[in-house]
């Protein structure tokens, strides 16, 4: 083992550990299913009969206090339901999507009852999606070609903002780069919303991520370049062979004006018989928190990395993978997830007090054609399970383990 592997793993064990029961195993969480869809073309149904197609599945699933809403890209649709599975609204463009049921001649806008709500805008390619504390709901979506924009400095074509719609369902206005009816953004990997309704977005750039973060009236405050050539390596001067940055993922903190920026370091392999490059190595993860108001890293996080076991014969070997970064917490908990064998092991980390909690959650892989996984402000898991007759949503309660962790 390499000097700077040792001093990783030094790094990695000083932290404290909450993670197994007192036989050494990771104790799995409870899996709740809450309801499941059909597949189909009305608005209670999703449209997912092209799974089988190449390029992009364009489904994916938020949750903000019980409720549930997802985005149906491949129907350019956006649904809300609530924890039974009760279709509240939804907003459909009427050129591919059936008119609801409910919805009347007189007021296709809102039921008999004003219980549900139909909104018609014109979708176009539906992508992530995001609630706030008002109920806000916002969209990324791609403006039709004659509307993009190229950026010829960056080589970049700027085609998606961010549909914004008030807790009433009603259309308020995009937003661009510089805020409402700003320049398009290059193409969006995420978008969050704060505790203080604020708007995270953060797109891919040739040369790595940039993050515009908007105020709660969607006007720009601060925008944060990520170049992948200037991230902190601090982890070069441990060891004498040339070592490769990747950025992962940047997560706004909920509740401060910091982005934690989540970047794995890989080290190049020497063949001592022939002293020639043979490989590349996993070697570690580190969080590093981002001040957005003074652009200053604080200390970075390590992150304690999966280990995978793998049997050869009588030999046992074991593989460091990295873990992918779920999201952030109210309380200040970080929650990262990777999958495995028996289902996903999901590594919770409190960032002031270095507290690691492992748990399993158990999921048969050879069920699902596709899943998306999204963690709650007060962290909650939840997950849309595609299957082959079926979608299903479950839930973790990992905020009450949370909960009991910060209380005891």
């Amino acid at each position: 083992m390499n000097k700077h592997h040792l001093l990783l793993l030094a790094v990695i064990f000083g932290l404290v550990m909450y993670s197994c029961d007192e036989n050494g195993a990771v104790m799995s969480l409870e899996e709740k299913t809450l309801f499941s869809l059909n597949y189909g073309n009305f608005e209670d149904e999703l449209n997912l009969f092209s799974l089988a197609n190449p390029g992009p599945i364009k489904t994916c699933i938020e949750m903000r206090d019980g409720f549930f809403y997802i985005a149906n890209g491949e129907s350019k649709k956006v649904m809300e339901f609530n924890s039974y599975g009760d279709l509240i609204s939804i907003f459909y463009n009427d050129e591919t999507n059936p008119v609801p049921s409910f919805a009347t001649t007189e007021d296709a806008q809102q039921d008999m009852a004003g219980t549900r709500k139909a909104i018609s805008y014109p979708l176009n390619s539906v992508g992530e999606i995001a609630v706030d504390s008002r109920k806000y709901l916002y969209v990324v979506d791609k403006l039709p070609v004659e509307r993009q924009e190229q950026d010829t400095k960056n080589r970049t074509l700027l085609s998606q903002v961010v549909l914004r719609f008030d807790s009433g369902g009603n259309f308020m206005d995009y937003i661009g780069q510089q805020g409402p009816g700003g320049v398009p953004f290059p193409h969006v990997r995420d978008i969050y919303t704060t505790d203080e309704n604020e708007l995270v977005v953060v797109c891919q750039t040739n040369d790595g991520m940039m993050a515009y973060w908007f105020n709660d009236t969607g006007y720009l405050m601060y925008t944060v370049p990520f170049s992948v050539s200037q991230l902190p390596n601090p982890l070069q001067e441990q060891t004498e062979f040339e070592m490769f940055v990747s950025l992962e993922k940047i997560v706004p903190s909920y509740t401060e004006k910091k982005l934690f920026v989540k970047v794995d370091y890989y080290t190049t392999t020497m063949d001592t018989a022939s002293n020639v490059q043979s490989g590349i190595d996993y070697t570690a993860t580190l969080l590093f928190p981002l001040d957005v108001e003074t652009g200053v890293y604080g200390q970075p996080l390590t992150i304690p990395p999966y280990e995978e076991n793998v049997s050869d014969g009588l030999t046992r070997l074991v593989y460091p993978l990295s873990y992918e970064f779920l999201g952030t917490t109210d309380s200040g908990w970080l929650f990262f997830m990777v999958a495995d064998d028996g289902g996903y092991t999901v590594q919770m980390i409190q960032e002031d007090e270095q507290k690691v909690l492992v748990r399993h959650l158990d999921v048969d892989h050879n069920e699902n054609l596709y899943y998306d996984f999204v963690l709650s402000p007060t962290g909650i898991i939840s997950a849309l399970f595609v299957k082959e007759d079926k979608v299903t949503i479950s839930w973790w309660r990992t905020d009450t383990l949370v909960d009991a962790l910060i209380q005891g």
